[in-house]
């Protein structure tokens, strides 16, 4: 899921997408030293799903403060925006799960074999 935003920086109007994807935990990371705005913050290691449910070769560090657990599919969402309204203005954060997947459906493209 793609959103559109525009937003006016300076003399010009930057426009950019903000998404959400699905992926899969598969490990917590341990920072000994972190921004003040992510205290009691978790961070998980998460590999994005492709469309045919296959996991992306790089993994992403996401913020979750629902309880995300090893294994478990999630929804995450690139918009810097939910990270600053829960953590406040100053948050380095920008990828969280905002949403724990209880079932799935993968569609296949019009025309492809079933």
């Amino acid at each position: 899921m793609l959103k559109r935003q525009s937003r006016r920086d300076g003399a010009n109007w930057v426009i950019g997408f903000t998404a959400m994807f699905l992926a899969r935990i598969e490990g917590t990371v341990v920072a000994t030293a972190r921004h003040s705005s992510l205290q009691g913050c978790r961070f998980l290691v998460a590999r994005r799903l492709e469309a045919d449910g296959t996991a992306a070769a790089e993994p992403n560090v996401v913020v979750d403060w629902m309880g995300a657990a090893h294994g478990e599919t999630v929804m995450v969402s690139t918009d810097g925006d939910i990270a600053r309204e829960k953590f406040g203005n100053n948050t380095p954060a920008r990828m969280v799960v905002v949403g724990m997947v209880d079932a799935g459906q993968h569609f296949k493209a019009a025309g492809s074999a079933a």
